[in-house]
């Protein structure tokens, strides 16, 4: 028997009762859960839950919608379902440095990552080579003080035409405007190094080396109004040593960098990222 595969986030204010109501729904359509994770905010009591299931081919997402609505409607549920069998949509924005974006392109060649790469946006013309191999329709947009608002409606227009679900700061080199992380917010995911707040500017590996930094890492978060300070998805460090040089730092962060963005765009695609507040519930495999 051919099945589809789902998954169901939902948050609400706890209760009891909420996961059998829940649960009870989905065993009346023939879903199978596979896998399913909780948490109690006991600070703000809110609750988050994340059930995988899967249910007979003639079950859509309609069908699941309409039978957790009695449930939905009853916790004041705020819910998302995704069905799996379409793969989402991206868009992957880069500067000159294209570690990340190279990286990403990679896990999604082999399969890991599950996505479609709609579209790759750039302020330079590196990448176009990379996207040409790909198969990816680029962007090149020239952004300055002048234009910068311009630029960002053309990149709500491409998410709005190619249907994406997520867009990729892979060391885009640009500060998104306020009104555009608004917009986006929940939508947008950075990696930036994790030395900030502590060297900013140009070359943060080269001043983290002058400093005799003993870790290195990075954040991959949210974007917001608040540069480099959304709510927090992944992170990695990584010990260092005096007898590397400012070089060997770069290339170090380079890879955790690579590696962390990539984590942190799976399991939101996976949707196994819940915003709560100014934090995250990460439910990890």
């Amino acid at each position: 028997m051919n099945e589809r595969q789902f998954v169901v986030t939902l948050t609400c204010e706890d209760r009891p009762g909420i996961v059998a109501a829940v649960t009870t729904e989905l065993a009346a359509i023939g879903a199978n859960i596979a896998e399913s994770n909780q948490f109690w905010d006991r600070q703000t009591n809110r609750f988050f839950l994340r059930i995988a299931f899967t249910a007979p081919d003639g079950v859509d997402r309609d069908a699941v919608e309409r039978a957790l609505k009695p449930a939905s409607d009853r916790f004041s549920i705020k819910m998302t379902i995704a069905d799996l069998e379409r793969r989402p949509k991206i868009i992957i924005m880069v500067s000159k440095f294209d570690h990340a974006m190279l990286h990403l392109l990679y896990q999604i060649r082999v399969g890991w990552l599950p996505a479609e790469v709609v579209a790759i946006v750039s302020n330079h013309e590196d990448s176009r080579r990379t996207a040409e191999i790909e198969g990816i329709p680029y962007h090149c947009w020239k952004v300055t003080k002048d234009n910068k608002a311009e630029q960002e409606e053309q990149l709500l227009a491409l998410v709005k035409e190619t249907g994406a679900e997520l867009v990729i700061l892979a060391r885009y080199m640009q500060v998104l405007s306020n009104e555009l992380s608004n917009r986006l917010f929940g939508a947008v995911i950075n990696i930036h190094h994790s030395f900030l707040p502590s060297f900013k500017g140009a070359k943060p590996y080269h001043q983290a080396f002058e400093r005799g930094v003993k870790l290195i890492g990075a954040t991959a978060h949210y974007v917001t109004p608040d540069l480099d300070e959304g709510p927090i998805i992944e992170q990695e460090t990584e010990r260092v040593g005096h007898a590397m040089t400012a070089d060997d730092f770069v290339a170090a962060g380079r890879d955790i960098e690579s590696r962390v963005l990539a984590r942190a765009v799976k399991m939101h695609l996976e949707r196994r990222v819940m915003l709560n507040g100014h934090k995250t519930v990460v439910f990890a495999k």
